[in-house]
């Protein structure tokens, strides 16, 4: 499994209804083959001023195209949504060597990996969590990659 892994400043994309990319985060990015997202509160001052630095903020597992932005980029939700903000558990508790790689200094802003063992273990927080309820909202089928319905792009 692919997995896209992204270190946070703020909360908000994915919002409440599980819409990741509805205020234009990670934009291009989300055009990328993945099958599961983690984001991570990052590190430095604005993460930390709103309490979610180092913590894990949010999964989604089985995107589904529900809609794009204004730069034609993918608006995901997803089959499986746990979203915890500055709620969520510290990555390190979790995912150590992980966390080490995320936080050194000059660490990536994104990942794109296959699943591993710590990995595995962030996933499984989500895998019981209900989908999006985007998915609900739009009536949009749980299937991956659906087409646009404004561009008909699949």
């Amino acid at each position: 499994m692919r997995v896209l892994i992204y270190k946070r400043t703020h909360s908000g994309d994915p919002d409440d209804s599980g819409r990741f990319g509805v205020h234009g985060c990670m934009g291009r990015v989300r055009e990328w083959h993945f099958e599961a997202v983690i984001g991570i509160g990052g590190i430095g001052q604005e993460p930390a001023s709103r309490g979610i630095d180092r913590k894990i903020m949010w999964i989604g597992i089985g995107p589904v195209e529900v809609d794009v932005d204004d730069n034609d980029n993918r608006i995901l939700a997803f089959e499986h949504f746990y979203l915890r903000d500055e709620k969520g558990r510290l990555l390190r508790d979790i995912a150590p060597r992980l966390a080490k790689r995320l936080f050194k200094q000059f660490g990536p802003r994104t990942l794109l990996v296959d699943a591993n063992d710590e990995v595995e273990s962030i996933l499984k927080l989500a895998r019981n969590a209900p989908a999006s309820p985007a998915l609900v909202k739009y009536a949009v089928q749980s299937t991956r990659y659906k087409c646009s319905p404004k561009t008909k792009r699949c």
